[in-house]
């Protein structure tokens, strides 16, 4: 289970973020983000080595307020070929040097990002330790599991498209809407699964939509 350690970090997640963002497509703001954490949750690395987190975050310093998703991976040691990913560096208090990665990248995350969707892995509290999240919602309609590897990335104006060599493509939500609908967001139509979760607007509000859409290929 995900333990969460009390201790600094230098420099903060939201600093190598502030630097990070405007580099990628899908950000619409200025070329320094003013960003506050908003929400998010965590996932368990089965290998118990890398440390798996999907943070979402507010930035105001646009034309108009928008909210981000990033999952982020953080290692022990660089990850191989994977230096286009690499968000920044961190001196974690209790762990040591920590290598930060653009999530959509790393096998970890997509196998486990995966796992959550079809139900083989579990929503974890992004700041409490052994506590599942369970306003995390998902959704799996095809035939488990899901494919765990997702080789091809591709960045839109609002997404990251990972492909599956048998066609399957899992969609993440760079920036997000706030559902319009009562209750937990739902699956898209055609969708094969789904995540869903709240996040804190950045007028104080609480809102919640869909971070990650699974459609299906020939396997499923």
């Amino acid at each position: 289970m995900a333990v969460i350690h009390r201790t600094t970090v230098k420099p903060t997640k939201l600093e190598l973020l502030t630097a990070w963002l405007p580099s990628r497509t899908w950000y619409a703001g200025g070329s320094e983000p003013e960003l506050t954490k908003a929400g998010g949750f965590r996932l368990d690395d089965p290998e118990g080595e890398v440390g798996i987190e999907f943070m979402v975050v507010n930035d105001t310093a646009g034309p108009r307020p928008a909210t981000y998703l990033v999952p982020l991976t953080y290692r022990a040691a660089p990850l191989d070929g994977a230096e286009h990913a690499l968000v920044g560096t961190m001196e974690h208090g209790v762990l040591g040097p920590r290598w930060a990665y653009d999530g959509c990248h790393d096998p970890v995350l997509t196998g486990q990002l995966a796992a959550l969707i079809d139900g083989r892995a579990e929503a974890q509290a992004q700041s409490v330790s052994d506590t599942p999240d369970r306003d995390i919602v998902r959704s799996y309609a095809g035939t488990p599991p899901a494919p765990t590897a997702f080789p091809a990335v591709t960045d839109t104006p609002r997404d990251t498209e990972l492909a599956a060599a048998d066609g399957t493509v899992l969609l993440l939500h760079r920036v997000l809407t706030p559902a319009r609908e009562d209750g937990p967001p739902l699956a898209p139509p055609a969708a094969t699964g789904h995540v869903a979760g709240p996040w804190q607007q950045p007028d104080g509000t609480r809102a919640q939509g869909v971070f990650a859409v699974l459609r299906a290929g020939a396997r499923v």
